[in-house]
């Protein structure tokens, strides 16, 4: 990994992703260090395209990247690639969802092997404790339970719109107290602090849940609390948190439901880590929170995979700050051990990709 520096920032495709994974701020901080970037246009990036000219940054039209980015590039990003060129032949870092069994996992990958390109996906950019270097966690957890809260309140308008901290914060203090109680599973993670101080900025009392307590999960506590926030991450399979069978009238064996509000962090629908089986379908800005049940008090879902693009400016510079010492290290002359663990994944994955052409 020692070429000649150079990253390209493409845009995203989504409307509603307005992070970057490289601030203005921190890519001329790169760039005095020698690395060449190139950042594509976006009309809906939370950063002007001219602030990273400003930094000392070549620009180039949205999605040029697959036409015109040199082969020695590394293709920086956050969410999804279009669905062309079906040949990805660049290095891409990104998050790419290809590991855990996903649905869509299977293709992306073929694209890759049929390009000869790599994936280094930052889900899997780790150290040696596999803690993940850097990552949206925190603002992922905080603007999920924020919207929990606001839900059960009633106070959740749609479609949702990029707000501020300070104006979220607002509208969370705007409600008199309640009486609501929230259960946070994971609250001692990235995603689970962010849940934690978002509803206490609400008012809302937290039951904070680690791992050590759903080992021997009270499912009669779980569902004694108005709202739960999943955020526990796991890269192996769990026993699930919740069942349909927990949500029938009476639920498990006559325990009653008191739960309305379900905002899960980690969004792993068709994988086998799907801890809340009790979904399987994404929601998203338009339509954020999905009914489950019905009943007295009915239930809601919230499941969300860009959380963070709701405080874009917020996400996206504290995860920039994270991921600038690695991307420097890319192109170090030693390679870097993080990054190399992150490449083994990737192949890893590709070994295991199942032939499309051999017979069930």
């Amino acid at each position: 990994m020692s070429e000649s520096p150079q990253l390209w920032m493409r845009s995203e495709t989504r409307p509603t992703e307005r992070r970057a994974p490289l601030t203005p701020d921190d890519a001329g901080r790169l760039v005095r260090q020698g690395v060449r970037i190139t950042v594509e246009d976006s009309g809906h990036r939370v950063f002007p395209l001219d602030a990273y000219e400003a930094a000392g940054c070549l620009t180039a039209p949205a999605g040029s990247w697959a036409r015109t980015a040199p082969g020695s590039a590394y293709v920086l990003g956050l969410k999804e690639l279009p669905p062309m060129p079906e040949r990805l032949h660049h290095r891409h870092v990104y998050f790419g969802h290809a590991y855990k069994g996903q649905a869509q996992a299977p293709e992306l990958l073929r694209r890759f092997a049929a390009g000869g390109g790599t994936l280094l996906d930052l889900e899997y950019l780790a150290d040696a404790q596999g803690r993940r270097v850097a990552a949206f966690g925190y603002w992922a957890g905080y603007a999920g339970a924020a919207l929990a809260a606001l839900h059960a309140r009633g106070a959740l308008t749609a479609p949702l719109v990029p707000l501020p901290r300070p104006e979220l914060d607002a509208r969370l203090r705007a409600q008199a107290p309640d009486g609501l109680r929230a259960l946070v599973i994971g609250a001692g993670g990235r995603s689970g602090r962010g849940a934690c101080d978002a509803l206490t900025t609400a008012g809302i009392p937290v039951t904070r849940w680690d791992r050590t307590a759903t080992r021997s999960l009270d499912r009669a506590a779980l569902l004694g609390h108005d709202i739960l926030v999943n955020a526990v991450l796991t890269t192996r399979p769990l026993p699930p948190f919740l069942t349909p069978a927990d949500l029938a009238p009476a639920g498990r064996g006559g325990v009653p439901r008191r739960l309305s509000v379900i905002a899960d962090i980690t969004c792993d629908t068709g994988s086998e880590l799907h801890l809340l089986p009790v979904y399987d379908r994404l929601t998203d800005w338009t339509a954020p929170a999905r009914r489950l049940r019905g009943g007295s008090p009915p239930l809601d879902v919230i499941a969300i995979d860009n959380l963070p693009s709701l405080l874009p400016a917020e996400a996206a510079r504290a995860f920039s700050a994270d991921l600038l010492p690695k991307l420097l290290a890319l192109h170090s002359p030693s390679p870097d051990p993080d990054w190399l663990r992150c490449r083994a994944a990737f192949t890893t994955a590709l070994e295991t990709l199942p032939d499309p052409h051999r017979a069930a």
